[in-house]
Protein backbone atom coordinates (compact mmCIF):
# COMPACT_ATOMS: atom_id res chain seq x y z
CA UNK A 1 0.00 0.00 0.00
CA UNK A 2 1.28 3.40 -0.84
CA UNK A 3 1.55 6.09 2.28
CA UNK A 4 1.73 9.28 0.70
CA UNK A 5 1.03 11.10 3.61
CA UNK A 6 1.85 11.62 7.29
CA UNK A 7 1.73 13.47 10.22
CA UNK A 8 5.20 13.81 12.15
CA UNK A 9 6.32 15.38 15.07
CA UNK A 10 10.21 16.63 15.22
CA UNK A 11 12.05 16.71 17.99
CA UNK A 12 15.88 18.57 17.97
CA UNK A 13 18.23 17.64 20.96
CA UNK A 14 18.15 19.48 23.92
CA UNK A 15 22.09 21.62 24.96
CA UNK A 16 23.56 19.53 27.77
CA UNK A 17 23.80 21.75 31.01
CA UNK A 18 26.86 23.53 31.66
CA UNK A 19 28.78 22.28 35.12
CA UNK A 20 29.13 24.46 38.66
CA UNK A 21 32.32 22.70 40.19
CA UNK A 22 35.00 22.91 41.87
CA UNK A 23 38.89 22.03 41.57
CA UNK A 24 39.02 19.80 44.05
CA UNK A 25 42.44 17.34 44.65
CA UNK A 26 44.93 16.50 47.18
CA UNK A 27 47.00 20.04 46.82
CA UNK A 28 44.19 21.80 46.90
CA UNK A 29 41.11 21.33 48.86
CA UNK A 30 39.45 24.80 47.83
CA UNK A 31 40.23 25.65 44.30
CA UNK A 32 38.94 27.63 41.47
CA UNK A 33 35.54 26.85 39.56
CA UNK A 34 36.70 24.36 36.55
CA UNK A 35 33.20 23.21 35.06
CA UNK A 36 32.91 22.65 31.52
CA UNK A 37 30.08 23.68 29.20
CA UNK A 38 27.49 21.47 28.08
CA UNK A 39 27.21 19.81 24.15
CA UNK A 40 24.97 21.13 21.58
CA UNK A 41 21.93 18.77 20.99
CA UNK A 42 21.21 17.25 17.56
CA UNK A 43 19.45 18.65 14.73
CA UNK A 44 17.50 16.75 12.28
CA UNK A 45 17.55 17.34 8.76
CA UNK A 46 15.56 16.35 5.81
CA UNK A 47 17.18 14.73 2.42
CA UNK A 48 15.83 13.28 -0.45
CA UNK A 49 16.63 9.99 -1.41
CA UNK A 50 15.67 7.93 -4.45
CA UNK A 51 16.08 4.17 -2.86
CA UNK A 52 12.79 5.49 -0.15
CA UNK A 53 9.59 5.29 -2.58
CA UNK A 54 7.02 6.51 -0.22
CA UNK A 55 6.36 7.40 3.51
CA UNK A 56 5.64 3.71 5.08
CA UNK A 57 8.44 4.25 7.24
CA UNK A 58 7.05 6.78 9.42
CA UNK A 59 3.14 4.67 9.46
CA UNK A 60 3.59 4.05 12.96
CA UNK A 61 6.62 5.72 13.76
CA UNK A 62 4.81 9.37 14.39
CA UNK A 63 7.59 10.85 16.82
CA UNK A 64 11.48 11.10 16.32
CA UNK A 65 13.99 12.38 18.53
CA UNK A 66 17.43 13.47 17.62
CA UNK A 67 19.61 12.93 21.28
CA UNK A 68 20.55 15.50 23.98
CA UNK A 69 23.87 17.08 23.85
CA UNK A 70 26.09 15.57 26.85
CA UNK A 71 25.98 18.38 30.62
CA UNK A 72 29.92 19.24 30.98
CA UNK A 73 31.65 17.69 33.50
CA UNK A 74 34.52 19.20 36.47
CA UNK A 75 38.11 19.53 35.41
CA UNK A 76 36.61 21.86 32.41
CA UNK A 77 35.83 19.01 30.63
CA UNK A 78 33.44 19.59 27.58
CA UNK A 79 30.17 18.04 26.99
CA UNK A 80 30.10 16.09 23.95
CA UNK A 81 27.72 18.01 21.03
CA UNK A 82 24.99 15.04 19.71
CA UNK A 83 25.17 14.46 16.75
CA UNK A 84 22.72 15.34 14.45
CA UNK A 85 19.61 13.45 12.61
CA UNK A 86 19.21 13.11 8.82
CA UNK A 87 15.78 11.78 8.14
CA UNK A 88 15.59 10.38 4.34
CA UNK A 89 13.00 11.17 2.40
CA UNK A 90 11.22 10.46 -0.83
CA UNK A 91 11.89 13.21 -3.91
CA UNK A 92 8.71 15.40 -3.99
CA UNK A 93 7.96 15.34 -0.13
CA UNK A 94 6.26 18.53 0.73
CA UNK A 95 7.46 19.40 4.10
CA UNK A 96 4.53 21.55 5.45
CA UNK A 97 4.96 22.77 8.91
CA UNK A 98 1.50 22.55 10.80
CA UNK A 99 1.45 25.42 13.60
CA UNK A 100 3.52 28.34 10.93
CA UNK A 101 2.43 27.09 7.92
CA UNK A 102 6.07 27.42 6.39
CA UNK A 103 6.14 24.96 3.27
CA UNK A 104 9.45 23.13 2.18
CA UNK A 105 9.76 20.53 -0.66
CA UNK A 106 12.21 17.89 -1.18
CA UNK A 107 13.62 18.15 -4.64
CA UNK A 108 17.18 16.44 -5.00
CA UNK A 109 19.07 14.33 -3.07
CA UNK A 110 22.26 16.40 -2.23
CA UNK A 111 20.79 19.02 0.05
CA UNK A 112 19.99 18.48 3.72
CA UNK A 113 17.22 20.88 4.75
CA UNK A 114 17.59 21.83 8.46
CA UNK A 115 13.72 21.32 10.11
CA UNK A 116 14.51 21.51 13.64
CA UNK A 117 17.47 22.96 15.23
CA UNK A 118 19.66 21.19 18.46
CA UNK A 119 19.48 23.32 21.51
CA UNK A 120 22.43 24.81 22.74
CA UNK A 121 25.15 23.67 25.52
CA UNK A 122 24.91 26.11 28.51
CA UNK A 123 28.12 27.29 29.91
CA UNK A 124 29.91 25.82 32.97
CA UNK A 125 30.92 28.04 36.08
CA UNK A 126 34.21 28.68 34.55
CA UNK A 127 32.91 30.62 31.89
CA UNK A 128 31.43 33.17 34.23
CA UNK A 129 34.68 33.65 36.18
CA UNK A 130 35.79 37.46 36.75
CA UNK A 131 37.77 39.97 38.79
CA UNK A 132 34.31 40.42 40.81
CA UNK A 133 33.61 37.00 41.31
CA UNK A 134 36.12 34.38 41.56
CA UNK A 135 33.69 31.63 42.57
CA UNK A 136 31.24 31.70 40.63
CA UNK A 137 28.46 28.96 41.95
CA UNK A 138 26.33 28.91 39.06
CA UNK A 139 26.25 27.83 35.97
CA UNK A 140 23.63 28.39 32.83
CA UNK A 141 21.22 25.83 31.28
CA UNK A 142 21.09 23.83 27.92
CA UNK A 143 18.50 25.34 25.63
CA UNK A 144 15.38 23.43 24.62
CA UNK A 145 15.93 21.67 21.11
CA UNK A 146 12.96 22.74 18.75
CA UNK A 147 9.92 20.80 18.03
CA UNK A 148 7.65 20.78 15.10
CA UNK A 149 4.13 18.97 13.90
CA UNK A 150 4.18 18.20 10.44
CA UNK A 151 2.41 17.23 7.22
CA UNK A 152 4.56 15.17 4.97
CA UNK A 153 2.96 14.34 1.36
CA UNK A 154 4.27 12.60 -0.99
CA UNK A 155 3.85 14.37 -4.48
CA UNK A 156 5.19 11.68 -7.22
CA UNK A 157 7.78 12.69 -9.22
CA UNK A 158 7.72 11.09 -12.84
CA UNK A 159 8.45 12.58 -16.25
CA UNK A 160 5.06 10.89 -17.82
CA UNK A 161 1.99 10.89 -16.05
CA UNK A 162 -0.76 8.11 -17.86
CA UNK A 163 -3.80 9.78 -17.32
CA UNK A 164 -7.71 9.46 -18.37
CA UNK A 165 -10.84 7.60 -16.75
CA UNK A 166 -10.67 4.32 -15.41
CA UNK A 167 -10.55 1.03 -17.75
CA UNK A 168 -8.75 3.17 -20.55
CA UNK A 169 -5.59 0.93 -21.00
CA UNK A 170 -2.95 3.09 -18.44
CA UNK A 171 -1.78 -0.17 -17.06
CA UNK A 172 -1.55 -2.14 -19.77
CA UNK A 173 0.11 0.57 -21.38
CA UNK A 174 2.65 1.08 -19.23
CA UNK A 175 3.22 -2.35 -18.92
CA UNK A 176 4.85 -2.69 -22.61
CA UNK A 177 6.43 0.83 -22.31
CA UNK A 178 8.25 0.23 -19.15
CA UNK A 179 9.72 -2.49 -17.00
CA UNK A 180 6.35 -2.37 -14.50
CA UNK A 181 4.10 -4.90 -13.97
CA UNK A 182 1.02 -3.16 -12.63
CA UNK A 183 -2.01 -5.31 -11.43
CA UNK A 184 -4.42 -5.13 -15.13
CA UNK A 185 -8.11 -6.14 -14.96
CA UNK A 186 -11.16 -5.48 -17.45
CA UNK A 187 -13.04 -3.41 -14.81
CA UNK A 188 -12.96 0.11 -13.26
CA UNK A 189 -10.29 0.62 -10.63
CA UNK A 190 -8.26 -2.24 -11.41
CA UNK A 191 -4.94 0.77 -10.34
CA UNK A 192 -5.54 1.68 -6.47
CA UNK A 193 -2.40 3.38 -6.72
CA UNK A 194 0.15 4.98 -8.73
CA UNK A 195 2.48 2.91 -10.40
CA UNK A 196 5.75 3.58 -12.17
CA UNK A 197 8.14 2.09 -14.51
CA UNK A 198 11.30 2.94 -16.52
CA UNK A 199 11.20 3.96 -20.50
CA UNK A 200 15.11 4.79 -21.01
CA UNK A 201 15.78 6.98 -18.48
CA UNK A 202 12.38 8.57 -18.40
CA UNK A 203 9.95 7.67 -15.68
CA UNK A 204 6.29 6.70 -16.27
CA UNK A 205 3.69 6.73 -13.95
CA UNK A 206 -0.01 5.53 -14.40
CA UNK A 207 -2.57 7.48 -12.25
CA UNK A 208 -5.39 5.64 -10.99
CA UNK A 209 -8.80 6.92 -13.07
CA UNK A 210 -10.15 9.95 -12.60
CA UNK A 211 -14.15 9.99 -12.84
CA UNK A 212 -16.19 13.16 -12.97
CA UNK A 213 -15.98 15.15 -9.50
CA UNK A 214 -12.77 13.88 -8.60
CA UNK A 215 -11.73 17.24 -7.67
CA UNK A 216 -14.31 17.38 -4.94
CA UNK A 217 -12.93 13.85 -3.63
CA UNK A 218 -15.19 11.81 -5.52
CA UNK A 219 -13.67 8.05 -6.81
CA UNK A 220 -9.96 7.92 -6.00
CA UNK A 221 -10.50 12.19 -6.12
CA UNK A 222 -7.39 14.19 -5.00
CA UNK A 223 -5.28 11.34 -3.53
CA UNK A 224 -3.64 11.17 -6.92
CA UNK A 225 -4.80 14.07 -8.56
CA UNK A 226 -1.68 15.43 -6.78
CA UNK A 227 0.26 13.27 -8.54
CA UNK A 228 0.01 15.06 -11.75
CA UNK A 229 1.66 18.49 -11.02
CA UNK A 230 5.28 16.97 -10.44
CA UNK A 231 4.73 15.40 -13.91
CA UNK A 232 6.02 17.06 -17.25
CA UNK A 233 3.78 15.47 -20.00
CA UNK A 234 0.69 14.16 -19.78
CA UNK A 235 -0.73 11.53 -21.84
CA UNK A 236 -4.69 11.57 -21.65
CA UNK A 237 -5.63 8.18 -22.76
CA UNK A 238 -8.98 7.69 -24.13
CA UNK A 239 -10.63 4.08 -24.74
CA UNK A 240 -11.11 3.93 -28.44
CA UNK A 241 -14.32 2.26 -28.16
CA UNK A 242 -15.78 5.01 -26.34
CA UNK A 243 -18.83 6.70 -27.56
CA UNK A 244 -18.12 10.43 -26.98
CA UNK A 245 -14.59 10.84 -26.96
CA UNK A 246 -15.24 14.31 -27.04
CA UNK A 247 -17.14 14.14 -23.24
CA UNK A 248 -14.55 11.89 -21.95
CA UNK A 249 -12.13 14.39 -22.92
CA UNK A 250 -13.67 17.15 -21.37
CA UNK A 251 -14.39 15.13 -17.93
CA UNK A 252 -11.10 14.79 -17.17
CA UNK A 253 -10.09 18.00 -18.10
CA UNK A 254 -13.02 19.30 -16.32
CA UNK A 255 -11.76 17.94 -13.27
CA UNK A 256 -8.09 19.88 -13.94
CA UNK A 257 -9.42 23.21 -14.20
CA UNK A 258 -11.42 22.32 -10.77
CA UNK A 259 -8.19 21.21 -8.98
CA UNK A 260 -5.18 23.09 -10.24
CA UNK A 261 -5.28 25.00 -13.40
CA UNK A 262 -1.93 24.82 -14.18
CA UNK A 263 -2.24 21.37 -15.23
CA UNK A 264 -4.23 22.45 -18.53
CA UNK A 265 -0.78 23.80 -19.65
CA UNK A 266 1.08 20.71 -19.22
CA UNK A 267 2.03 19.33 -22.64
CA UNK A 268 0.02 16.61 -23.44
CA UNK A 269 -0.62 13.81 -26.23
CA UNK A 270 -4.13 12.55 -26.36
CA UNK A 271 -3.96 9.16 -27.22
CA UNK A 272 -6.89 6.20 -28.53
CA UNK A 273 -5.71 3.09 -26.96
CA UNK A 274 -6.84 -0.31 -27.60
CA UNK A 275 -7.22 0.48 -31.58
CA UNK A 276 -7.32 -3.57 -31.59
CA UNK A 277 -10.74 -3.74 -30.51
CA UNK A 278 -12.36 -0.68 -32.71
CA UNK A 279 -13.42 -0.08 -36.47
CA UNK A 280 -11.04 1.84 -38.37
CA UNK A 281 -13.21 4.14 -39.63
CA UNK A 282 -14.70 4.66 -35.99
CA UNK A 283 -10.59 5.72 -35.03
CA UNK A 284 -10.13 8.06 -38.04
CA UNK A 285 -13.29 9.83 -36.52
CA UNK A 286 -12.17 10.40 -33.24
CA UNK A 287 -8.87 11.13 -34.62
CA UNK A 288 -10.16 13.92 -36.05
CA UNK A 289 -12.37 15.34 -33.38
CA UNK A 290 -9.64 15.54 -30.80
CA UNK A 291 -7.63 16.98 -33.50
CA UNK A 292 -9.14 20.10 -32.68
CA UNK A 293 -7.98 19.61 -29.15
CA UNK A 294 -4.20 18.99 -28.86
CA UNK A 295 -1.19 19.25 -30.98
CA UNK A 296 -0.71 15.57 -30.72
CA UNK A 297 -3.41 13.56 -31.40
CA UNK A 298 -2.10 9.47 -31.63
CA UNK A 299 -3.51 6.05 -31.25
CA UNK A 300 -2.31 2.66 -30.38
CA UNK A 301 -2.32 -1.06 -29.25
CA UNK A 302 -0.13 -2.62 -26.85
CA UNK A 303 -0.17 -5.56 -29.53
CA UNK A 304 1.46 -3.18 -32.40
CA UNK A 305 4.85 -2.84 -32.32
CA UNK A 306 4.95 0.48 -34.52
CA UNK A 307 2.39 2.39 -32.94
CA UNK A 308 4.35 2.38 -29.21
CA UNK A 309 7.24 3.17 -31.64
CA UNK A 310 5.58 6.15 -32.55
CA UNK A 311 4.30 6.89 -29.17
CA UNK A 312 7.55 6.90 -27.64
CA UNK A 313 9.30 8.46 -30.10
CA UNK A 314 7.08 11.20 -29.52
CA UNK A 315 7.47 11.41 -25.75
CA UNK A 316 11.08 11.07 -26.43
CA UNK A 317 10.79 14.57 -28.84
CA UNK A 318 8.59 16.52 -26.20
CA UNK A 319 11.01 15.55 -22.88
CA UNK A 320 14.07 16.76 -24.88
Amino acid sequence: MLVDNIKLVVKAGNGGDGAATFLRNEGKAKGGPDGGNGGNGGSVYFQGSTNVNDLREFRYKKRIEADDGIPGKHKKLFGKNAQDLTILLPLGTRVTDTTSGKVVEIIDTTTPILIAKGGKGGRGNTEFKSATNQSPRYAEKGTPGEEKKLFLELRIIADVGLIGLPNAGKSSLLSVLTNANPKIGNYPFTTLEPNIGMMNSHAIADIPGLIEGASKGKGLGVEFLKHIEKTKVLVHCIDSCAEDVQKVYSTVRKEFEQYNTSLLDKPEIILFTKTDLADEEIIKNNLKILKKKGDKVLACSIYNQESLNSLKQALDNMLQ
